[in-house]
């Protein structure tokens, strides 16, 4: 391993002193009298692109995590020389380079340092595999704080850990474990109230130190490729993070039925255990749209094919499942057995469409099936190949997701757990080992999965899920975060996992609720699921091997409560559909952590556990055993208790008491909460009124409602409906004004109107400015109005 001696190590090399430059367009050069070169291009005012070389040339610029259609263009660019520096100035930034050693610092417009090198850009020769081992070191200020990476295991906010990028099947990880499953280049640092953002932009194996080895400093280096990177500035993190993610990219919506819940297992077989699992599901209505065939649905785990003795007509099950409003996922693993009388397994040797090594041999290695050759994902002709390969599992069979297991690429018995380095990839041209092409592998087989599915799947949309993944997957695929375990612990850090994945441009992730490895207790299963409901996908899903993991494994009060949470996930689908609407609209992660929702608060900087779900809902989830309560943090503004319509003023941290049946739960005063009516699976239910809750709060607030056929891609033609609420509150009367866009219909006609927390008593009610009788005897028995769709103004007036 490499480790990050900058300071005594007598092999690092730098840059000199800078001898010309010359400015194109959006993009200056700068060149030394040691061949280093400096290119940096102004893609926004707020996002600079840095890369280096060393060798005098750039090679081919090629990146599989930028999204081709990202935002380009700037409003003011301006090169200057000084004596000892040059400068090019921006409407947000100026960023200046030493003409001495290429060390450069970038500030706001008044003057204030948001990030400056210490080393800078150095390098250092590889022996071991030629090229440079590429280093970046940045001078770090005390009290600045670390966000972004993916998923790590450990506390939310990373400054003094060191972690470590290179895509691992780390079966039953721990806390502080490294490396994981997946790589996101990606930190947000926070100093001085501004935020600013790195991406670094190389596939190799890379590694970054936030304040570990020396304090003052954050480093990050890579074992090969170029120094690449870019700044964003802020100075909020919802910026930052906004930005990132439109470089990197936003997936299409998904179908809403795949944000209800999923049941998955190591593994459901025959399909007599599937139609009683799924059945025991409608029998104990619990909600359920998704059931999972784990590899045991194959024929001896060869991918596309399905083993006869347990599942003698595919087609005739799948189509039974949907007529009861299950949805059948398959897992597809990039392991294609060797043998010769297995289509897939003899097409791809055809077409020479396998992993090679360096000498020739194709490369070999052991998985599920035993001896498996690896298609090479990273070449077009076989990701158009292995698209088509779908075509029976979703066209002919009906299945409605496929999920991406295994794809690190893991590799059984062998130390590294993974392909030799030598392995070659095609890298869209760009030919290379696997030393580079590691941690986009699993990204581009689930890209080639991905186009398959949404082929076949057509007029319907796709859902993808991987295990691994790179900066960039978010465009195809949703994720979860591996193979966790059933304890405490775990749950703790899923709670982390998924918020910091959020944050890093990932947005439709969740963990295994429950637990993958040994078996959780009934509280600690009933405690999942209340934060497994608040996760963009959710989830369950367990080995196996120590008994079952459904909800009715465990006792009548678990089964209550994982009842009553799914069926608040499933009320709260239109808000969650919203949540993801402006994920892909506007890159505004799903779940904030508490400093992204307010930097300026620093109590906010090292919370780990409280997040807000969408914009609205506060969510803490209960994470030791035995516990009726806990203390959190509120963050500033008014609040109400979910459970208990209390108001609560933020800014502190609090006790809040709850019960085995309920999680601490809050909603922010003047939001407009919409819910549908509790269905056991999406779309099972016709039904009249969308309800809405409707919390008071003194002034203005603004919510907003995102609604389309569910399915299908009419949205991208205009039809959907959006919906903005303005409510104004003041001290004896309520104004909810309802803007409204789109061409789609709601099936309703109807909002049903629940108003929390007036502080008065109602005097009269008017619509569009005409008063409308209503009965306060049961207004006050009911607490609630209905109101026609189609008003603009709603005004209640106090007594």
């Amino acid at each position: 391993m490499i480790t990050n001696t900058e300071l005594e190590y007598k092999g690092d090399l730098y840059p000199t002193k800078i001898v010309s430059f010359e400015h194109e367009v959006d993009s200056i050069c700068f060149h030394t009298d040691n061949s280093v070169i400096l290119k940096v291009t102004v893609l926004r005012d707020s996002l600079i692109r840095f890369r280096f070389t060393t060798k005098g040339y750039f090679s081919n610029d090629f990146s599989y995590a930028i999204d081709k259609s990202h935002s380009h263009g700037y409003n003011f660019l301006e090169v200057s020389e000084v004596a000892d520096y040059y400068q090019i100035k921006t409407s947000k930034v100026q960023c200046r380079i030493q003409k001495a050693d290429m060390r450069l610092s970038i500030f706001d417009l008044n003057e204030n340092v948001i990030l400056e090198d210490e080393l800078g850009f150095h390098w250092e020769e590889s022996y071991e595999y030629g090229g440079n081992i590429v280093k970046m070191s940045k001078a770090s200020k005390d009290g600045e704080c670390f966000y972004g990476l993916g998923d790590k295991a450990t506390q939310l906010n990373l400054k003094g850990k060191r972690l470590e990028n290179f895509a691992t099947d780390q079966y039953a990880f721990q806390k502080d474990q490294e490396p994981l499953y997946k790589v996101v280049p990606f930190y947000i640092g926070l100093q001085n109230k501004q935020s600013y953002g790195i991406f670094f932009d190389n596939t190799f194996r890379t590694y970054f130190d936030f304040c570990h080895e020396r304090r003052n400093v954050t480093s990050y280096w890579a074992e090969g490729g170029e120094m690449n990177y870019y700044f964003i500035y802020g100075p909020q993190m919802q910026d930052v993070v906004t930005t990132y993610t439109d470089l990197t990219g936003k997936p299409e919506l998904p179908p809403l039925w795949a944000l209800g819940y999923h049941q998955c297992k190591w593994s459901y077989y025959p399909e007599s255990n599937v139609k009683e699992v799924t059945a025991k599901f409608r029998e104990l209505k619990i909600p359920c749209d998704a059931i999972y065939l784990d590899i045991d649905y194959m024929e001896g785990f060869r991918c596309f094919t399905w083993n006869k003795e347990y599942f003698p007509d595919p087609k005739r099950m799948v189509s039974e499942l949907m007529e009861d409003g299950f949805k059948t996922v398959v897992i597809i693993d990039p392991g294609i057995k060797i043998d010769k009388e297995y289509s897939v397994y003899k097409e791809a040797l055809e077409k020479d469409y396998f992993c090679k090594r360096a000498d020739g041999p194709y490369m070999k290695g052991k998985v599920w099936p035993g001896e498996c050759n690896f298609p090479d994902y990273t070449n077009p002709a076989v990701r158009e190949w292995w698209a088509g390969l779908f075509k029976e599992l979703i066209s002919d069979i009906g299945v409605k997701g496929v999920w991406n297991d295994m794809n690190e690429p893991a590799v059984m018995e062998v130390p590294n757990k993974t392909f030799p380095m030598d392995v070659r990839h095609d890298y869209d041209g760009n030919p290379c080992s696997h030393r580079k092409a590691h941690n986009i592998y699993g990204t581009q087989m689930a890209r080639a999965t991905y186009h398959g599915v949404k082929r076949f799947a057509y007029p319907k949309r796709p859902f993808i899920i991987t295990r691994s993944a790179y900066s960039g997957a978010q465009r195809y695929t949703s994720s979860w975060t591996g193979d966790n375990v059933a304890t405490w612990e775990h749950l703790w850090i899923a709670n982390i996992q998924v918020q910091r994945m959020s944050i890093s441009g990932m947005g439709f992730t969740g963990s295994d609720i429950g637990g993958f490895a040994e078996q959780p207790s009934g509280e600690l299963y009933a405690r999942w699921i209340q934060l497994g409901v608040f996760h963009p996908f959710c989830r369950t899903h367990s080995s196996g091997d120590h008994g079952n993991q459904e909800p009715w494994a465990f006792d009548e009060e678990v089964i209550d409560i994982t009842r009553k949470f799914v069926n608040l996930r499933y009320q709260l689908l239109p808000y969650l559909y919203t949540m993801f609407w402006q994920y892909i609209e506007e890159g505004i992660p799903m779940l904030k952590p508490l400093v992204y929702y307010d930097q300026e608060d620093i109590q906010t900087h090292y919370r780990n556990d409280e997040f807000v779900f969408g914009n609205q809902i506060l969510v803490c989830p209960i994470l030791e055993p035995n516990a009726l309560g806990r203390r959190m943090y509120i963050p500033r503004g008014q609040w109400y208790n979910y459970w208990t319509n209390e108001e609560v003023k933020g800014g502190k941290e609090v006790w809040v008491d709850t019960k085995f049946d309920q999680i601490p739960l809050f909603v922010k005063a003047g939001s407009v909460i919409p819910k549908y009516p509790v269905q056991q699976y999406v779309g099972e239910l016709e039904f009249d009124e969308l309800t809405l809750e409707i919390y008071y709060k003194e002034g203005k607030e603004k919510s907003v409602v995102y609604e389309d056929a569910q399915d299908g891609y009419d949205y991208k033609k205009g039809r959907y409906s959006f919906l903005s609420f303005q409510t104004t509150g003041k001290e004896k009367e309520l104004i909810i004004q309802l803007h409204k866009e789109g061409k789609y219909d709601t099936p309703y006609s109807k909002y049903k109107i629940n108003l929390i927390g007036l502080p008065f008593k109602i005097n009269a009610i008017e619509v569009d400015n005409v008063k409308i009788s209503f009965d306060h005897q049961s207004f006050e028995d009911d607490n609630y109005l209905i109101v026609d769709k189609e008003f603009t103004e709603l005004h209640i007036i106090g007594e």
